[in-house]
């Protein structure tokens, strides 16, 4: 059996594959960016220095984001740090590449990981604490609190506290994901959407003012003083120098008007105090007080 021949690209690439990194590097500054040449010089320097990459990727291995998914985000970074660095200007391209890659990678976690808005400086220390968490736990022996992560970062516990509350958003949980992990659990989802008791008692509330100066004063004293002040009709009456008879059929009354207004069942005559010879409005009053 007769192996192929390698394609000319293929062939390109092994011929270049030893040639030293100045070599390489004056290839691609030399070739028209996207020509095969300069390609093929790319390939051999991003392929010799990988292993700048997976140095970095390891920094970020307590991050959700899968390993994979940060390679590819690295390799970004050393394709950038090859077609721009320049020798001219001395150093190397190990020197070099390495924070243009850590930068893509902390480009990638600030710009696209982010479901909620978070500020800058508090990504970054996000970033930070997680790498300085992995160096102290070795360095420590054991999980590194609070102060130990403050001092090693030079800030705050406040900043750091900020942090991890905002990591927390970073990859929110599912509301569809089955509570304790178990098939055929419950989901969050089946836990929420209650309804609130406090959502209804403020938009009565809010019904109710809209009707309150409707009411006569001496009724707007009773029903403060028993729905609000949680006061019993004997305790009413007492203060007010009625009877419990009397201060049970003034609630009812009160109540009786504001009920059909705010279920808009029908409109109510402005009511007059029963207690009152006069009757305001006329007719309106006759009828409120004849209830």
């Amino acid at each position: 059996m007769i192996d192929a021949a390698p394609a000319p690209a293929g062939r390109m690439r092994q011929e270049l594959a030893d040639l030293p990194d100045g070599e390489l590097l004056g290839i691609v500054r030399s070739q028209p960016r996207g020509s095969e040449q300069s390609d093929a010089a790319c390939d051999a320097l991003v392929s010799r220095h990988r292993f700048l990459v997976r140095s970095e990727v390891r920094r970020y291995m307590r991050s959700p984001e899968l390993a994979e998914d940060l390679m590819q985000v690295g390799y970004v970074g050393l394709l950038k740090a090859v077609r721009n660095f320049d020798p001219d200007l001395g150093g190397s391209l190990t020197a070099f590449a390495r924070p243009c890659i850590s930068g893509e990678i902390k480009r990638h976690f600030r710009d696209k990981r982010w479901p909620l808005h978070v500020k800058r400086s508090v990504q970054d220390l996000v970033i930070q604490v997680r790498a300085a968490t992995g160096e102290l736990s070795q360095e420590l022996g054991r999980m590194p609190a609070e102060s130990d992560l403050a001092r090693y970062l030079g800030v705050s516990g406040d900043e750091v506290r900020e942090a991890r509350r905002a990591e927390l958003a970073f990859q929110p949980g599912s509301l569809d994901a089955p509570i304790g992990g178990e098939p055929g659990a419950g989901s969050l989802a089946d836990l929420l959407g209650d309804e609130d008791p406090r959502i209804e008692l403020m938009l009565g509330m809010h019904a109710v003012a809209a009707h309150w100066r409707e009411l006569p004063p001496r009724e707007q004293r009773i029903l403060i003083m028993r729905f609000y002040e949680d006061m019993t009709q004997a305790q009413i009456g007492q203060q007010l120098g009625l009877s419990q008879m009397h201060v049970s059929r003034l609630i009812a009354r009160a109540l009786g008007y504001l009920r059909p207004l705010l279920l808009g069942i029908q409109d109510r005559p402005v009511p007059a105090d029963p207690a009152s010879n006069a009757a305001p409005n006329g007719s309106a009053g006759r009828i409120w007080a004849s209830r």
